[in-house]
């Protein structure tokens, strides 16, 4: 069972799935499963595979797997089961410590806009290891013959295609679109998502621009203080190449971060 639940986790990241691994590491008194129980949960916390005993215990530990893998941390969970009446999980007798690891995907890059800085930062961002994704209303440009380094393209609107895509904790989007009316549409959606990096090109009145017109639309300046704009480090930085070099390179900062 250990090794078919370990081939399912190892099957779901490879599709880019992220879902989270949950060990019983330590039991004392009456329990349902024993140390090195294990279950399989995915990112809306149903289960995929095993399981650590059942009812209440298992269902408050799945809630908890679908958290870690929208924050990306892991956790260590002890439930007592002796007496429901004061919120314990079960009235078996024991207590279950568990391990809840989420098991992430590669980050995800998904840049909206496909110029010449978007095309540049594909290529640079698939060299440095993120799965990428291309999107820009502008179909001639969102396509393999024009932007061949990406993993996945959405030409469309921008609202629509971003609406496809999964937004989790190891996810990074840069908006280096050619105005900033396209960013306000945007960005209170993925300001409600747990992406890890939201990144807006322009000079520093584009942004000042942008930022009064979403604080008009009820977004608030703690939500707005999540957005790195402009986008990149300050490098001088001139050319298209230069441009994706500063962008990388602070989103690589995020990622790294402790």
């Amino acid at each position: 069972m250990t090794q078919s639940i370990l081939s399912l986790a190892t099957q779901y990241t490879q599709d880019g799935k992220p879902c989270a691994l949950v060990t019983v590491i330590r039991t004392s008194g009456s329990v349902p499963r024993h140390a090195g129980s294990k279950m399989l949960v995915d990112m809306q916390g149903a289960l995929l595979a095993g399981t650590i005993g059942g009812g209440m215990m298992e269902s408050r530990v799945l809630h908890a797997a679908a958290q870690a893998i929208r924050t990306g941390k892991t956790l260590t969970m002890t439930e007592t089961l002796v007496d429901p009446a004061s919120g314990d999980a079960g009235v078996c007798g024991g207590t279950v410590e568990m391990f809840i690891e989420p098991l992430l995907t590669s980050p995800t890059l998904i840049v909206a806009g496909a110029g010449h800085v978007g095309r540049a930062l594909i290529h640079l961002a698939n060299w440095c290891g993120f799965r990428t994704v291309i999107t820009d209303d502008r179909v001639e440009l969102c396509n393999p013959q024009s932007c061949p380094d990406a993993d996945v393209y959405l030409p469309g609107a921008l609202a629509e295609q971003l609406a496809q895509i999964e937004l989790t904790a190891q996810t990074y989007i840069a908006l280096v679109t050619r105005g900033f009316p396209i960013d306000v549409v945007v960005l209170p959606m993925l300001l409600k998502s747990p992406v890890a990096y939201i990144g807006v090109i322009g000079s520093k009145r584009r942004w000042a621009t942008a930022k009064q017109a979403l604080l008009a639309q009820g977004v608030s300046e703690a939500d707005l203080a999540r957005v790195h704009a402009p986008i990149g480090f300050e490098i001088q930085a001139e050319t298209p190449e230069e441009i994706a070099v500063s962008i990388a390179a602070e989103m690589i900062g995020v990622m790294r971060k402790p």
